[in-house]
Parts: structure tokens; sequence; C-alpha cells
């Protein structure tokens, strides 16, 4: 499709011989962390900033966009195009200080389209998995950034590239990466090392592929993938991509946020535009999965608008609306169990969860909050103007006491050890 070839800038240590070492605990190695849940389980961080806020490490510019970071062995890993060559690229760089390690680079012609860069690279020991935003899914040597295999979805699956370009992160296992193509197939799954598919499943319903990330869950007691669509939440069987259940329900123009699975049989979806949000149940007979509504908010009812809630204590936390930017704790039964209603507005901005507190970043001024983990009440326990506005609407990632989150221009490291 292109004429230009692939290249590599490498500028650092790259050409070290032995591997890098598995992902760890403290890693954050995809969209929503280790277990993809938008949880980090390091503990000692601070729980109170000076008035300035957490302590700078570094900051590097960006090219205008929301492309997150994923951090594996003091690395950090994210996307970024350069605007006068046209070129696509998947950056490494130190946790340390920022400094380039490698780059990869890929001829693309991309417009600003709500921005250009979206999505966050998954990352281990030996590969970086990395799906650009017109859906051509690359997989590079984690030490040198040397591309070992490329698919584009489009040529592979009929995939057609969602409004605002593509916005799902790829979802990594210990030898399998797994996307939702659309077209030909709603799922497949690939061997990380070779790009060989070892299954896809069928896709007689004409599901397109949405902004949505597919995410792990077991349900039955059987291993699957969520998937969310314009026509509502479905999975497949992680064994052998099977569709084992779908939930038919509209929801409006676009769908950002990934269904999860709250517990062993409850799955919640929400979405934008005031698609409302749905809980279904997933019941198991034998071989057979049935899926029936708990409750649907419907218009004007609660729903986050881009990013996915977070799952604690028996609740669900997120940023989003009846009212729109209100960081709001929900009941399974989706009730409001609190909001920052006449506290605090957080716009589109995202959140993370580490150490009993939230870290959550006003997505229309860069205004980062700590925010106490508790089912009572609101408790914030410090804040402070890290990033500027507008449109701060990146997730976050931690390791090693590191947070790392950007705005539309630049991407900042703050140290929040205790």
């Amino acid at each position: 499709m292109y004429t230009r070839r692939n290249w590599i800038i490498s500028v650092g240590a790259a050409g070290a011989a032995a591997l890098l070492p598995a992902a760890q605990g403290s890693d954050w190695p995809q969209f929503r962390g280790p277990d993809r849940n938008g949880i980090s389980k390091e503990t000692g961080l601070l729980r109170k900033w000076p008035a300035s806020g957490p302590k700078v490490l570094w900051s590097v510019p960006v090219t205008e966009g929301y492309a997150a970071a994923a951090i594996v062995a003091g690395r950090v890993y994210h996307h970024d195009y350069d605007e006068p060559k046209s070129e696509w690229c998947v950056n490494c760089r130190s946790l340390a200080d920022g400094k380039l390690i490698w780059q990869f680079r890929e001829a693309r012609e991309i417009r600003p389209n709500h921005a250009i860069t979206r999505t966050i690279p998954a990352v281990d020991g030996r590969f970086v998995c990395s799906l650009d935003p017109k859906a051509v899914l690359h997989c590079l040597d984690v030490k040198t950034g040397k591309q070992i295999w490329r698919k584009s979805l489009v040529t592979e699956y009929k995939t057609t590239i969602p409004s605002w370009y593509n916005g799902q992160c790829p979802l990594q296992e210990a030898d399998r990466l797994i996307v939702a193509t659309g077209g030909d197939a709603i799922m497949a799954a690939l061997d990380k090392a070779t790009g060989k598919e070892l299954w896809r499943t069928p896709n007689p319903g004409q599901y397109a592929m949405s902004h949505s990330s597919v995410m792990p869950a077991v349900l039955g007691g059987v291993r699957q993938y969520l998937y969310g669509t314009l026509k509502g939440p479905l999975a497949v069987s992680a064994k052998d991509g099977k569709l084992l259940w779908e939930f038919g329900r509209k929801f409006n123009v676009a769908v950002a946020p990934s269904p999860i699975a709250v517990d062993d049989e409850r799955v919640f979806m929400t979405a934008s535009y005031d698609a409302g949000s749905v809980m279904v149940r997933v019941r198991r007979s034998g071989d057979v999965f049935k899926a029936e509504p708990v409750f649907d908010m419907k218009l004007n009812e609660w729903n986050s608008e881009v990013h996915t809630p977070i799952v604690h204590n028996g609740h669900m936390f997120a940023v989003g609306k009846k009212k729109r930017g209100l960081f709001t704790c929900l009941s399974f039964d989706g009730k409001e169990v609190w909001t920052t209603e006449g506290k605090a507005s957080f716009g589109l901005g995202s959140f993370l969860l580490a150490d009993g507190m939230f870290f959550v970043l006003d997505g229309d001024t860069g205004k980062l909050r700590l925010i106490e983990a508790s089912t009572t009440g609101y408790n914030e326990l410090a804040a402070a103007q890290v990033l500027a506005g507008q449109e701060v609407w990146s997730p976050m990632a931690l390791s090693d006491g590191r947070l790392v989150l950007r705005d539309l221009t630049k991407m900042v490291c703050l140290d929040v050890r205790g």
C-alpha cells in the first residue's frame, strides 16, 4: 500500500543481546494495566502533594493526540506521528529520563480528526504489538524496534476503519494477541511470534469494528473475550473463538468504553452520545449461554463517554454523567452512591486506581486530583495542575512510582512515590 519502506531509528542501547525481563507486577504493559482492569498493584504512594504537585521527572513533546503509554522493565512505549514527514511512529523511551531508545516509523497519511494518535501498544519481554490509526497491526522486537510481522486488517479481514480512526488497543496474553476486526470476522486470535491466525469468529451479523477494546472475562466458568459494538455487547470463547452470546442493544454513533465483567455472571457496557448503559446477566446451561438484562439506563441517565469504568469493592467508578464530567461511584444495580457534583468536574478525563486512591485527570484543564477509593463518599486527598487543557483525554500509566500522562502536545512523567 505504501511505497516508502519501513525503517528504524536506533538512538540508544537497542542492541543489547539479552531479552528484557518479562512483565512484572509493577509494569503497565497494555491498555488498562497488567490485569486490563485499570488498577495498579503498586503501594506506598504519596497521599499528599506539595502545592506545586508531584515532581516532574521529565517532559517530552508529542504530536496532537491521545496515544498513551505502556511501561515494561523501565521502558515507556507509545505511539506518535511526524506530521511534516507523514510518518506514524512507535517510540521506546527510558522511564528514568524520557530519552528516546528506539523509534519505528512507517509512512502513513493521517489527517487530524479529533487529533491524530490513539491507542496503547501491548508489550511483553519480547514483543511490542501495536494497532495503528488505520487498522494495521505491527509486531516489533522489544529490544530494537525492528518489525517482526505486519498485518493490515483492512486487507485481510475487510475491516472498515471507524470514524475518528482506530481506537482499539490489542489484548495480549502469553502466546497470543486478540483483536476485534469487523468485516469478515468479529474477532481473531493471532500467534504473537508469527502473526499466524489461530482462530477467527465468523461475522454473519456484520458487526463493525468499534473503538472498544477486547476484554477478558470468566463467565459460567468459561474463559471468554468481551467486545462492545454499536449493536450491543457480545462474547466469544477464548479456546476457539466460537460466538458464545450476544445481547441486542442499540448504542449511538460510537462505542469507546469496553464492556467489563463485574463478577462471574454480570457484564456492564456503557457508551457515549447519551446512549446510556446496560447491565446483563450471562447464564450458562450446558454449552449454551444466554444474556438477559438486569437494568438499562437509557437517555439522560448515567453513561461514561470515553473511558471504561473501574470495578472496586463491589462498585463501579468512572467519569460520566447524568451531568457531564462527574466522577461517580455506582452500585452494581446502577444507583449513584456519590458523585463529585459541586466539588469537581473532569470533562472526558481519565482515571486510574492504585494504593486505595484514584488518580483522576480533568480532561478540560489538565488538573490532576487524588481521590480516596471510598464507596461511601467523596474525599479529595490532593490536587495539582500538571498539564494544560484542552482535550486531556488520554489514559494514564503507572510503574515503579512513576505516573506517565499526556495532553495534546506533551507527555510528562511524575514521581508519585511515597
